[in-house]
């Protein structure tokens, strides 16, 4: 009967925010928080009953595909011949934050949590490390800021969990040998993994994608199939890469990557299928979240945990970003609005929902996986209420218009 209860709130809960999803809006009322707080509800939390297994096929299914989606899609997004002409900001985000913010979150874990393994401090500064830019997504749509701010914001969110997945990969990889030197044999399989995922992704994508080019010109394909053909070809590159004994998902990163720079008009039909059909399945994630994994750690949320997410979610994240800049010029307003708008989100679920199918459990290491639901949970609320105020703040002293009227006087 719980079963069914599930469900049937699944359907509820997606015709009513459908229904008044651009009225929740104006209150700062976001679709994860929603869904979070649903699953929740729909939880044994409140409905009581057996806990939901963690590790449950369903939820990692659900789990897998989203993630191939998700890193199909950031990567198809990315136009590199806008990247290279405005580079040096996601740079910054990328390849100096990104870095400086694990080292920093894996040294307060170390302090923090003594008893924990090293490795596994490692694991949560990673699964914390990528930001999802859906928390905040009044920021990157809001005209009134400026396009390079806003642009930045997206770069960074898409581009760094598929940075972050093979170091995530290989760390799990350590933990599941039990080893921590090359003895065991993880490094060679590591290399594997993601040398042949990347070349099968790359030659499913640009395959793909010179085929589907070839049959929209051509007039062969109908066009309800534009969509869905790309997904398509990102399950398809998963499998592909697994067959050679490639990593599926960092496969799917390099397939979107070639498909979206080798046809535009396939980058568009790849982000108008993330933002309905791709939107439904992170909603899902959202809810399984407040479903599966807020039940299983909720126990393990003391103030210790508590102090930590803080941190995670301010210093741990501004600091580095404040600091990543260096000499540029870029003001203090807009440093702190990149720090603060790296919230955490559905990259950061869906690692702990492959983590916990890698490990197969959590069972000894539950303040770790507390820490991380705990953090996810505070920035779906602190990021979802903050977005649009913070946003006209920013906008009030950032205007867009001064930006076009700067690039104005250069030409």
């Amino acid at each position: 009967m719980h079963e069914h209860l599930v469900f049937l709130g699944i359907s509820l809960v997606i015709l009513g925010y459908g229904l008044f999803s651009k009225l929740l809006g104006r209150y700062n009322i976001s679709g994860p928080m929603v869904f979070t707080g649903v699953g929740m509800i729909l939880s044994p939390l409140v409905l009581g009953g057996k806990p939901i297994n963690v590790n449950a096929e369903a939820i990692q299914i659900v789990a897998e595909i989203t993630l191939i989606i998700v890193l199909f899609s950031d990567a198809a997004a990315l136009n590199l011949t806008q990247l290279k002409a405005n580079w040096r900001l996601p740079t910054r985000l990328l390849f100096v934050a990104l870095p400086i913010t694990i080292i920093l979150t894996t040294l307060t874990g170390l302090w923090f949590f003594p008893n924990e393994a090293t490795l596994y401090i490692l694991l949560l500064a990673l699964i914390l490390a990528p930001t999802d830019a859906a928390l905040g997504k009044i920021v990157v749509s809001d005209e009134r800021i400026p396009s390079t701010v806003r642009n930045t914001i997206n770069v960074e969110s898409g581009l760094n969990d598929g940075i972050v997945f093979p170091i995530l990969l290989t760390v799990l990889a350590m933990i599941s040998s039990g080893a921590d030197t090359a003895q065991s044999g993880w490094m060679g399989y590591i290399a594997q993994q993601i040398f042949v995922g990347a070349l099968a992704g790359a030659f499913v994508g640009w395959a793909g994608a010179s085929l589907m080019v070839k049959a929209l010109k051509k007039g062969w394909m109908e066009h309800q199939y534009s969509n869905l053909a790309p997904i398509a070809l990102a399950i398809f590159s998963f499998y592909f890469a697994e067959h050679f004994g490639g990593n599926g998902y960092i496969a799917a990163f390099f397939s979107g990557l070639f498909l979206g720079n080798t046809s535009e008009v396939l980058r568009e039909h790849v982000e108008s299928f993330a933002e309905s059909e791709g939107e439904f399945l992170i909603m899902i994630s959202f809810l399984i979240f407040g479903l599966v994994f807020i039940p299983a750690t909720i126990a393990y949320w003391d103030l210790k945990a508590l102090f930590f997410a803080v941190l995670s979610l301010t210093v741990l994240r501004m600091l580095p970003v404040v600091l990543s800049f260096g000499f540029f010029k870029v003001d203090l307003a807009t440093r702190l609005f990149f720090g603060w708008f790296g919230p955490r989100g559905i990259a950061s679920i869906l690692y702990i929902l492959v983590a916990v199918g890698e490990l197969g459990d959590i069972k000894g290491h539950e303040q770790i996986f507390a820490v991380a639901s705990l953090t996810i949970f505070l920035s779906i609320i602190l990021h979802g209420l903050s977005a649009q105020p913070l946003a006209v703040l920013y906008s009030k002293s950032h205007p867009a218009k001064e930006e076009t009227a700067q690039q104005s006087q250069k030409q």
